[in-house]
Formats: structure tokens, C-alpha cells, sequence
């Protein structure tokens, strides 16, 4: 039950609206039992018997104890007089007015709450689906390596569907259905007790025959779920790696796998379906079994003990499959918040997250760049696996620092450890003496900023991915990044210019166009530390050639971390950092580190010019 709680502070919001469905269902409730003892008085007055209850004077009120009877000598108070005074077909048009308002009133009181419970039900899945996005946004990168992306969206789209539509269903279940059931037991308790003993009996039988039936369907629909993640995570990865697949052949693999998980949920979505489909006709054989027992019973009080009224009998009946619809409902709603459950347990095991990347309290804004970047005693492994080991670095304001090694030296780690995209287990890192740690995280990051090898662009035009490094830049602004980067001369020519859309990807652009203009995002941002990430390695001879030098020109009076694969993209750095196995081995300017005897760097050169020829 711990989701329903998890559940409370969304719902706090639009606690005007569940008061309001509650009080039209307790109306509902109410309105459904009194639209069949309406019937009585018309039965009455159609079997000939309104003589047996005729009231000499008006009812007097004698507290909330005796209601119905005051309700039911009103009644024919009135009836009785309007024979008296004019005839039985006048009193049976009053009777019958009285039922239709009665029934108009209980369909009006149960629109009435559902039109009520829809707005709750639709405005908590609006804040709960921002919250969720909110936080698979904030949460660090290293939560997304130990889970699968699919697996996430399934949880964002489809578990959340599912509390939507099943779970509060929980409002019907603890409001309208039980009150219904309870004020029609009353009012047949007081037409006969005789006869309800044999309710009395089917009410527990049923609930204990249908929870044997849903026992395993929470277990079933949590499982359903993780596999609607796992087949959700396989059709993005697949995607994203079509031309893998296609260029090994391996469709059919990937086919299998894909059928298997799709068989392993129609296994499971049968399951929970056939238990789901068995709760109403269960319920309701039972409860045609208990009806039939009740006329058998019945009748025999009418015609043969003559203690129970005819019109009396036929309500009674009416009241007990009055009984039969809401039991149902219960008993399909019980399935529905166990499938519900599940949902929310696995959506709020994503917004449950601890984030240990975030600001604290007393967190620093700092705004400039005055100094230096100092890395000190630095210690961090991924799992088990040590990528950097007390590594020491400072670089002043204003150098460019180039990290060269073999892959696998920690290279890449110190740009995720600087942006706090992780953060260190042992050591510090400082900017001006301050350990990040202490920084505003949003601080922080417009301090540093980011090229990487891969080129990250999103399914918009040429302008928005761009200001993404700064919303309230200006086409001129964006005009001249995009000059800088290289990247005006492409863009001019397209049919929209700035505002043409660039696809999925980025996919109606070529490697060095794109990655132009993830250099122009980060020149327009104008952050003070500049970080580039293998920037040049994924793209062909010639677009590294004028990427490399939009890389240049955005340098220009920058402290600059440049990490490299190709060395000759380096030589011009300030100081070259050669790292093995998370360690520094050589540091030097390009000249330096070459007239070293048997050097690292040198031979690292050598291994790249023999690879060139």
C-alpha cells in the first residue's frame, strides 16, 4: 500500500474534486436503493393492497433512525390522498413522476461524480508524467548504464497508462459500490430479515472465491510490465543499430529474440485476462444462484406465510441485483488496482530514485572563471574496475591541456568527472580552489562546455538545437556561432536556413555538418572551460579537416581539455597529458615529449603515422 501513499501528495492538489465524487457517489449510492423502494408504492396501487397501508393523518418526523418509514408513510400519506380526492390512475402518474425523477436524480448524482473523479484521475497522470520526466532528466548518467532505456519509457508510458485507467478505480471501490450495497442491505433488511440471511451468505462466499481467483495477479501483471520494458528497450535498440543489424545479417537474430519476449507477454496478458474475465461471470452465476433461492424463498413468504407483501417482494428482488452490478464492479476493480499496484510500484521506483548528484544546501553560485582546474589525489572505478588512480592535474586559465592514450586510460572520465556527470569517490576537484561538489550544479555546467564524438541532436530545426546552449540568444547571435563553427556555409544554402528541420538525429545532415553545429551550440553558450570529447575521431579526413579548424577558432582564449584520439589534432596544446591505465605517464608539450628516449607519446606517434601509411 505503500503506492497509495506515494499517491496522496498528487492527489492533495485536486482534493476539491475527490470531496465532490465522493459526495455524488454517496447521492449515487443512495439514489439507487431509493429509485426500487419507489416501486413499492406504484406495485401497490397496480396489485390492488394500498389499502392495507393507508395513513389516517400526515407523519410526524421522529429522528434519523426511523427515515424510511417516515419516508414510506409520506409516501402514502399522499398516494392515499390523491385517491381519495381524485383516482388511482392520478396517484399512479405521481408515483411514477416520483420514479423517473428518482432514477433521473441517480443517473445526474453518477455523471456528477465521474465527471469529477476524470479531471482528479487526468490531472494527477499530468503531474505525476511531469515529475517523472523531471526526474529521468535529473537523475546522473551512471543510473542509465545499469538500466535499460526501454525499459524506463515503458515505465513512463505504459505503467503510468495503467494507474490511470485501473487505479483509481479505488475511489468506485471504496466509495460508490460498497455504499450502494449498504444501503440497498438496509433497506432490504427492513423489507425482509427473513431473506436476508441468504445474502448474508453469498456476500463472503463470493469475496473468497474471488480472491483465490486475482491471488497471483499483481505478481503476473509486475512481470507483464518488466517485459513490456524488455520488448520496449529491444525496438529502440534496434532502431538506433539498423545498420549493424542489416550489415551482419542478423535480422533473424534479432527477429528471435524479439518474438520470444512478445511470446513470453502473450503468455503472460492471457493469464491476467482469462483471471480478469473470471470475476464477473463468477460474481454474477453466484449471484443469479442466490436470486433463484431468494424467489424459491420468497414466494413461499408471499403465497404461502402471506408475511411478506407481494409489491414488498418485488423491490426486495429488484435491491438484490441491485447488489449484483456493484459486486461485480468490486470485484473487477479489486483486479484493476492489483494491476494498478504493480504500475505504480514500478513508476515510483524511478521517482523513489536517490539522486547523489544534486545541490545541497548551502550550494555556491559562481559565475566566472578566474584561475585554474585543479584535479587532486583523484580515485574512481566503474563497478569493480579502476579507470583513474590518484590522479593528480592542474590546468591554468587560458591552456589548452590535450589527454592522450590508449582507450580504456580514463581519458573520457575526466570530462564526466569536471561536468559531475559522475562524481569522484576519492579526491577533489577544483575550480578556483572550490571543489565542485560545493557548486550549484546548473553553476557549474555554464562554466564547462561539451563537444563530443558523437554528434547529439535532436528532431527540430537548425535554430532550437542551437539555442540550446542559450534560449534567449538572437538570429544574429546564432548567425555568427554558426560562422565560427564553420557551419554559415551549409546553412545558407538550405531551403529554411536557420529554421529548416534537420530530422531525426540529425539525419538529413552529413557527420561534419552535424558535428559543425554541435560546435556552434557550445559557441554560443561561451562557457569559460571548454571540454572536447574525441570531437574529430568519427568524421572522414576531409570534415575533420573543417571541423578541426571551427575547433580552433572557438579555442581561441579558452581553457580548453582537449581529449584526443588523433594525435595530430594535439600537437599545438599547451601540454600534452599521456595517461595508461588511469595513470599520468608523460606530460609535455608536443617537442618535449617527442625527444624523450623509448617515450609512451613518441611511440604512440610512431604507431599512428605506420597506421596512416
Amino acid at each position: 500500500m505503500s503506492s497509495l501513499k506515494n499517491l496522496i501528495p498528487y492527489a492533495k492538489p485536486y482534493k476539491k474534486g475527490i470531496i465532490l465524487n465522493i459526495t455524488f457517489n454517496v447521492l449515487y449510492a443512495l439514489f439507487s436503493t431509493l429509485s426500487f423502494l419507489t416501486l413499492i408504492p406504484m406495485l401497490d396501487i397496480l396489485f390492488g393492497d394500498e389499502a392495507t397501508k393507508k395513513i389516517p393523518k400526515e407523519p410526524v418526523y421522529s429522528g434519523l433512525s426511523k427515515i424510511v418509514d417516515y419516508g414510506k408513510d409520506m409516501m402514502y400519506f399522499y398516494v392515499n390522498q390523491m385517491i381519495s380526492e381524485n383516482d388511482k390512475q392520478t396517484a399512479l402518474t405521481f408515483v411514477i413522476v416520483i420514479i423517473i425523477v428518482t432514477f433521473m436524480l441517480k443517473n445526474l448524482f453518477n455523471y456528477l461524480a465521474s465527471f469529477f473523479i476524470m479531471h482528479v484521475r487526468n490531472g494527477v497522470m499530468a503531474d505525476l508524467r511531469k515529475s517523472m520526466y523531471k526526474k529521468i532528466v535529473s537523475l546522473p548518467i551512471g543510473f542509465y548504464s545499469e538500466k535499460r532505456k526501454g525499459d524506463v519509457m515503458a515505465r513512463m508510458l505504459g505503467d503510468l497508462g495503467e494507474v490511470q485507467g485501473q487505479f483509481f478505480a479505488v475511489l468506485d471501490l471504496l466509495v460508490k459500490d460498497p455504499l450502494t450495497i449498504l444501503f440497498s442491505i438496509v433497506a432490504m433488511f427492513m423489507l425482509s430479515y427473513k431473506l436476508m440471511i441468504f445474502v448474508f451468505i453469498f456476500i463472503p462466499i463470493s469475496g473468497f472465491v474471488i480472491s483465490l481467483i486475482g491471488k497471483s495477479l499483481k505478481q503476473q501483471s509486475s512481470q507483464a510490465q518488466q517485459e513490456s520494458g524488455l520488448f520496449i528497450s529491444m525496438l529502440e535498440e534496434t532502431l538506433s543499430g539498423l545498420k549493424v543489424v542489416k550489415s551482419n545479417n542478423a535480422e533473424n537474430v534479432f527477429i528471435k529474440k524479439f518474438n520470444d519476449s512478445i511470446d513470453r507477454l502473450l503468455k503472460l496478458s492471457n493469464d491476467i485476462g482469462t483471471k480478469n474475465n473470471l470475476a464477473s461471470p463468477v460474481s454474477e452465476f453466484m449471484g443469479i444462484v442466490v436470486i433463484a433461492v431468494l424467489l424459491w424463498y420468497g414466494g413461499y413468504l408471499v403465497m404461502d406465510e402471506k408475511s411478506l407483501k407481494s409489491s414488498d417482494f418485488i423491490a426486495f428482488m429488484g435491491l438484490a441485483y441491485n447488489i449484483l452490478t456493484p459486486a461485480k464492479a468490486i470485484s473487477r476493480a479489486s483486479y484493476s488496482v492489483k494491476a494498478g499496484l504493480a504500475a505504480a510500484e514500478r513508476v515510483f521506483h524511478i521517482l523513489d530514485q536517490h539522486n547523489p548528484i544534486a545541490d545541497h544546501q548551502g550550494s555556491l553560485v559562481k559565475t566566472s572563471f578566474d584561475n585554474q582546474v585543479s584535479f587532486k589525489n583523484i580515485t574512481f572505478s566503474y563497478e569493480e574496475q579502476i579507470v583513474l588512480e590518484n590522479f593528480n592535474l592542474t590546468i591554468p586559465k587560458g591552456k589548452t591541456y590535450a589527454l592522450v592514450g590508449q582507450s580504456g586510460s580514463g581519458k573520457s572520465t575526466i570530462a564526466n568527472l569536471i561536468t559531475r556527470f559522475y562524481d569522484v569517490e576519492h579526491g577533489t576537484i577544483e575550480i578556483d580552489g572550490i571543489n565542485i561538489k560545493e557548486l550549484k550544479l546548473d553553476a557549474l555546467r555554464s562554466l564547462t562546455g561539451m563537444v563530443t564524438q558523437d554528434s547529439i541532436l535532436f528532431n527540430d530545426s537548425i535554430k532550437n538545437n542551437i539555442l540550446i546552449g542559450k534560449p534567449q540568444a538572437s538570429d544574429a547571435e546564432v548567425i555568427e556561432a554558426l560562422k565560427v563553427a564553420n557551419a554559415w556555409e551549409f546553412v545558407k544554402d538550405l531551403p529554411k536556413g536557420i529554421e529548416t528541420n534537420i530530422g531525426d538525429a540529425g539525419s538529413k545532415l552529413s557527420g561534419g555538418q552535424k558535428q559543425r553545429l554541435n560546435i556552434a551550440r557550445t559557441v554560443l553558450k561561451n562557457p569559460p572551460i571548454m571540454i572536447l570529447d574525441e570531437a574529430t575521431s568519427a568524421l572522414d579526413t576531409e570534415s575533420e579537416k573543417v571541423v578541426q579548424d571551427a575547433l580552433e577558432n572557438m579555442l581561441q582564449n579558452r581553457t580548453s581539455i582537449v581529449i584526443a584520439h588523433r594525435l595530430s589534432t594535439i600537437q599545438n596544446a599547451d601540454c600534452i597529458v599521456v595517461m595508461s591505465r588511469g595513470k599520468i605517464v608523460e606530460q609535455g608539450t608536443h617537442d618535449d615529449l617527442m625527444n624523450l628516449e623509448n617515450g609512451y607519446y613518441a611511440r604512440l606517434v610512431s604507431l599512428q603515422s605506420l597506421e596512416r601509411t
